[in-house]
């Protein structure tokens, strides 16, 4: 895990990741996500939400196990959107780190750095079982970018083009 000062571009992109994570109607937590290509082109956006032609109820979406049985990750979504070879590409994911499954897909599509926020919350990191997340990206030599969500506000962009 490596913490740094975010280029002007990985701002761009994770503000972008955090605009999305608003088209989700989950009401607890909101996940954004843009795949971009070493271009610096968007490949695919993704958000959390329940498959495409799935009523979105707020039965549903308030209870927390029918909820994590239904949901597709913002992650998901955007590998699936890509429709293509995912190889080489950076995804940037707000406010949250990829959970372990998410991990796993990210590992398997290609991808081959990912920027989040760092985050303190314990139920969140347990539950997301982020450290084995982090524990897979340093296996596979992914570069795991976690920042500081304040960076993001800041004018400190300089330290890459």
């Amino acid at each position: 895990m490596s913490e740094q000062k975010i280029s002007k571009w990985d701002r761009r992109f994770l503000n972008l990741a955090k605009f999305i994570a608003q088209w989700s109607k989950d009401p607890s937590t909101q996940v954004g996500c843009v795949i971009v290509d070493p271009m610096k082109r968007i490949v695919a956006t993704g958000f959390n939400g329940l498959p495409a032609g799935v009523s979105d109820t707020i039965e549903r979406l308030s209870n927390r196990d029918i909820k994590y049985e239904m949901v597709v990750h913002a992650e998901r979504n955007a590998i699936i959107d890509a429709k293509r070879d995912l190889s080489g590409m950076s995804i940037y994911v707000w406010p949250i780190m990829p959970c372990s499954v998410c991990a796993s897909m990210i590992i398997q599509a290609g991808i081959s750095r990912v920027i989040a926020p760092r985050t303190d919350n314990q139920r969140l990191i347990e539950a997301c079982n982020f450290h084995l997340s982090e524990e897979m990206f340093s296996e596979t030599e992914i570069t795991l970018l976690q920042v500081d969500p304040d960076d993001l506000a800041d004018g400190s962009d300089e330290t890459a083009p």
